[in-house]
């Protein structure tokens, strides 16, 4: 599995999976259209002038393939990541906990405000660290995270992991040419998730 670099201070890491298992993932996610929602924002409703994509939402706990192949290479890029920056490791203990979500994105669709995907709320509080892989190549796509300077290029099988706070806020870089499907999820701080799960839910 190689590398991606990027500068070291941005915290971000990148390595590229097998294209083997994202055409698997393509053909989960098209086997399963008729499950697709459209994606929601921040408040949880539909604003396709903001995110305009088609969904498929994974259980945390299905291990079924290709899922299984995915996360078994997702874990090697996180440990990848804990050498990389090893204090993100010196915090609870944390760990996939909510749904693992296939986006695809139609030309011209995409998550096109900038954006964090920590903000402290009850859904929202217990994500450290984003995850994400690009299921195809997009050459005028990708992921521009704003304090970084940094644009990620939609190359097929990188897959992306940074923290989840105001400090990493970014969008998505709309494509006037391709489509664009990516996979993409959270690691949670487990104490946190299960007492705000707990929250929500009473």
């Amino acid at each position: 599995m190689n590398q991606y670099k990027f500068p070291k201070n941005s915290l971000i890491g990148g390595w590229v999976i097998p294209e083997s298992i994202t055409d698997k993932l393509l053909e989960l996610y098209n086997e399963n259209l008729d499950k697709t929602l459209d994606g929601v924002v921040s408040d949880q409703k539909v604003d396709k002038d903001v995110k305009d994509s088609k969904d498929l939402s994974i259980d945390p706990y299905y291990f079924e393939p290709p899922i299984h192949e995915y996360r078994t290479y997702l874990q090697d890029c996180l440990e990848q990541y804990l050498k990389l920056y090893p204090e993100s490791n010196d915090v609870q203990p944390f760990n996939i906990l909510s749904t693992i979500n296939i986006q695809h994105y139609p030309v011209g669709g995409g998550f096109k405000e900038y954006h964090f995907e920590n903000d402290g709320s009850l859904n929202r509080g217990a994500r450290n660290l984003v995850f994400m892989t690009y299921l195809n190549n997009v050459e005028d796509g990708g992921t521009q995270f704003l304090y970084q300077d940094i644009t990620v290029p939609a190359i097929k099988g990188l897959t992306v992991i940074w923290p989840s706070y105001w400090t990493h806020t970014h969008k998505g870089v709309i494509s006037k040419t391709k489509e664009k499907t990516i996979i993409t999820g959270w690691y949670s701080f487990t104490d946190m998730f299960n007492l705000l799960d707990t929250r929500i839910t009473e």
